[in-house]
């Protein structure tokens, strides 16, 4: 005989808390309540501010996959997917649940994953800060009020970011802890109080779960034109990925996470997490009115003490400012998070090095390639010891969120651009005329006339010329874009400096791919020859 679980009871999620639960509650009454709690402030316009001091970032080291007979032959075990025991878990799991059943008020939302119903994960948070549950709330997709009532969640995400774990007790690395159990469909976090983990986890669930069922889980943006005509964007942080992504000519499916099935694309979330860290008016006019409105999140952020205006130039704090929002507060997006199958997918990185020409077409097999080394540049002065040029290589765009192999995501990325026809081109958003510190960072200008030109079928016709060393096709020309700025080589003052810069990332590429020894003899083949 089984107890039917009260539908206003969290003794699903094994809690029995002593105080009040509230459930569901609207951003309004969230961030009113983290206000109560003086879990932060309003900036001038609304926007609510949180701080996260120490951490101000993901602990990707700090994160763990539990291992066990159903995911033991699927996880790629490693740096990324750090294994931690059944028993271990189960531990850790007594301990939160005993650390969230004591708090004063904990706070509950049931949210979606996955714009897709098809491929949906209904997802429990619990936490007993108000201001993450907002967060969350911003990002993931918000079930009409009707569908409440009988929501039974697939995946419990249980937060208690003041609760530090005990390496030997709990099998963590700290007392920060991000761990994955795929078998129960549950994840615990604590000793952080970045936000990011509440999100990105469910990302990395989404990465495992996907591509069982023939799904292509993505570390991209997405938008479509006004004809349908939907483009992908990849990009490390700093590429500006999300910058182009929202283009005011272009309507935003999502700025960050999404699927790819045979029905087209889909966003996992219901909401944008942007950097805003000298952000502008001018230069990002959609994402800056969204710092000025009631609902969104700022983490991180420097705010003036007299006229609580926010300080976007300001990193005292940290780089890593953010900006939490409802995907609708931007003003051109998607309603319902879908878009057709890509006709374009776009590749960036940011090349310090400044070699990588601006725009170019890669073959399936270039992509592929491109899109398991994950390319972009650290530049001098951003980290402790960084004199020049870092190459940083992340698979796929996103290795710190995979759970297979990356060779699974990059063949199933291939499979899908064959079938679908769709073009990829590799775009630099870095440094042009030389090195960071000698030459000059791409105009923003330009990189949206290359990627507008692209996407609008205007450099169908337009005669490529391959790169001697890297092989990648360069439009001879460009609408609104000086000839001079397309060839990298041709804007370095010395063009033999030019090759050995070039001659030097070539290897680095070549270094970083031997790693990929499962990558087809085709993939292998269609890097840097220089």
């Amino acid at each position: 005989m089984t107890t039917e679980i009260n539908p206003r009871s969290l003794a699903g999620q094994g809690l029995h808390p002593a105080g009040e639960v509230h459930w569901n509650l609207v951003g309004t009454e969230l961030m009113l309540a983290a206000a109560r709690r003086s879990e932060g402030e309003f900036a001038e316009m609304g926007p609510f501010v949180a701080r996260t001091s120490p951490h101000t970032g993901r602990s990707p080291n700090d994160k763990f996959v539990v291992r066990d007979a159903t995911s033991e032959s699927d996880v790629d075990w490693g740096k990324v997917n750090q294994p931690v025991s059944a028993e271990q878990f189960a531990t850790l799991l007594a301990d939160v649940r005993k650390y969230l059943d004591g708090a004063p008020e904990l706070f509950v939302e049931d949210l979606h994953c996955g714009a897709d119903p098809a491929y949906q994960l209904k997802v429990r948070y619990v936490s007993p800060n108000a201001w993450h549950m907002a967060f969350v709330r911003n990002m993931f997709i918000r079930p009409e009020s009707g569908a409440l009532a009988g929501f039974e969640p697939n995946f419990t995400v249980l937060h208690a970011p003041e609760f530090e774990a005990t390496p030997a007790r709990h099998g963590t690395r700290t007392g920060t802890f991000i761990v994955l159990n795929l078998a129960e469909r549950m994840i615990l976090i604590g000793g952080t109080r970045y936000a990011g983990e509440l999100k990105k986890s469910m990302f990395t669930v989404m990465n495992y779960m996907l591509p069982k069922q023939g799904v292509l889980s993505m570390h991209c943006s997405a938008n479509a034109g006004d004809g349908g005509d939907t483009a992908l964007f990849f990009g490390l942080s700093g590429t500006g990925k999300t910058t182009l992504s929202a283009d005011p000519e272009r309507h935003l499916i999502g700025d960050d996470e999404h699927g790819w099935s045979g029905d087209g694309v889909f966003n996992f979330e219901g909401g944008c997490y942007a950097k805003v860290i000298n952000l502008s008016p001018e230069g990002e006019p959609d994402i800056y009115r969204t710092t000025q409105m009631f609902g969104t999140i700022l983490e991180n952020v420097v705010l003036d003490p007299v006229t609580k205006r926010v300080k976007f130039d300001d990193k005292s704090i940290t780089e890593n400012t953010r900006a939490s929002y409802p995907l609708h507060y931007i003003p051109k997006s998607v309603p319902d998070g879908r878009g057709g199958h890509p006709k374009n997918v776009i590749f960036l990185t940011a090349d310090a090095f400044g070699v990588l020409p601006p725009i170019s077409l890669l073959t399936p097999e270039q992509a592929m390639y491109y899109f398991l080394s994950g390319y972009t540049a650290k530049v001098a002065g951003t980290e402790r010891g960084v004199t020049e040029p870092q190459a940083t290589f992340s698979a796929c765009f996103g290795a710190v969120f995979l759970v297979w192999h990356p060779t699974k995501y990059a063949d199933m990325l291939g499979e899908l651009l064959r079938k679908h026809g769709s073009r990829v081109w590799l775009v630099n958003t870095g440094w042009s005329g030389g090195p960071f510190g000698v030459g000059k960072r791409m105009k923003l200008q330009h990189t949206r006339e290359m990627i507008h030109a692209a996407l609008g079928g205007k450099l169908d016709n337009v005669a490529m010329e391959p790169d001697p060393i890297f092989g990648l096709r360069i439009p001879a020309e460009v609408p609104g874009v000086p000839r001079e700025v397309l060839r990298p080589r041709d804007t370095w003052a010395d063009g033999a400096a030019y090759d050995e810069q070039a001659s030097k990332l070539a290897v680095m590429f070549r270094e970083n791919f031997a790693r990929f020894d499962r990558a087809e003899p085709a993939v292998r083949d269609a890097g840097p020859r220089g």
